[in-house]
């Protein structure tokens, strides 16, 4: 933080970009940028999939973040300030019926749950330099919508969580696809999220498919963008068969339409 601030003291230009929460905003920059530092610390400078004259630079906003976003950019001996400016999205709640034991788990399941909790997060944590795509990405069934990223979830008359992915519509079964290139990390029954996968696509961003009834690849797997990843079920915390599918970006869950949609605009 006093690292931001000394670098903001000498900013000479300030220019904007906006994003909603639960997003993710992928800033374009021109070649000459040298370093775009956040107040964690530096942001990787990615190649932009199209144009090589630009970068591009992924930025996570948490579900419960409200407050604008600072960044630096950093130009020769030239220093740029960058808001980002973070506006709230119109989210939902949804009423849902479920087996109790998975909205209030039983004492000998809590270790479990923590421990494939610390497992994930470590691997969203890895950052993995090479990018595995080169097209743009697919939804991984074609079917109807049933639950929107974000909504408030409240199982069994109780406020639990929000929503951090994508439910479609997907019968026992169903052949489940990679959105993209990449290598599975994740290949397991899970308590909450049944049989789940996992697929790093490069870069920090990872995709998740849950409540699965085969997983047919093990983990070190790569896997082509189309290639049938799992089979659909009804695994883990659901009310009935469908696929959980969502991104991770920086360790940060995001609107997976969102963030395809955004990717595939750079093609």
């Amino acid at each position: 933080m006093k690292i931001l601030v000394q670098i903001l003291l000498c900013v000479v230009f300030s220019y904007g970009f906006e994003a909603v929460n639960g997003t993710v905003a992928v800033l374009e920059f021109d070649g000459s940028t040298q370093t775009l530092l956040k107040e964690s610390g530096p942001l990787p400078l990615l190649a932009h999939p199209k144009d090589p004259s630009k970068r591009i630079a992924f930025v996570a906003v948490p579900y419960r973040h409200s407050e604008d976003i600072d960044l630096v950019r950093i130009v020769g001996d030239k220093k740029e300030l960058v808001r980002l400016h973070v506006k709230q999205g119109d989210y939902k709640k949804e009423t849902l019926s479920v087996d109790p034991a998975h909205v209030s788990p039983p004492k000998e399941a809590l270790p479990r749950i923590q421990a494939e909790r610390e497992e994930a997060m470590a691997l969203y944590a890895t950052f993995t330099p090479t990018r595995y795509w080169n097209v743009p990405f697919e939804f991984p069934i074609q079917s109807a919508i049933t639950s929107d990223f974000g909504n408030a979830r409240v199982f069994n008359d109780t406020l639990k969580s929000y929503h951090s992915g994508t439910d479609f519509r997907a019968p026992v079964g169903t052949p489940i696809v990679a959105t993209n290139d990449g290598v599975v990390v994740l290949a397991k029954d899970r308590y909450y999220a049944g049989g789940s996968v996992i697929l790093d696509h490069g870069e920090g961003v990872y995709s998740v498919y849950y409540h699965l009834s085969s997983l047919p690849h093990p983990v070190g797997a790569p896997v082509k963008k189309g290639e049938v990843i799992g089979l659909s079920g009804a695994s883990g915390r659901v009310t009935g068969p469908h696929l959980h599918f969502g991104f991770m970006v920086q360790g940060v869950p995001i609107d997976p339409l969102d963030f395809m949609e955004k990717i595939n605009g750079l093609f």
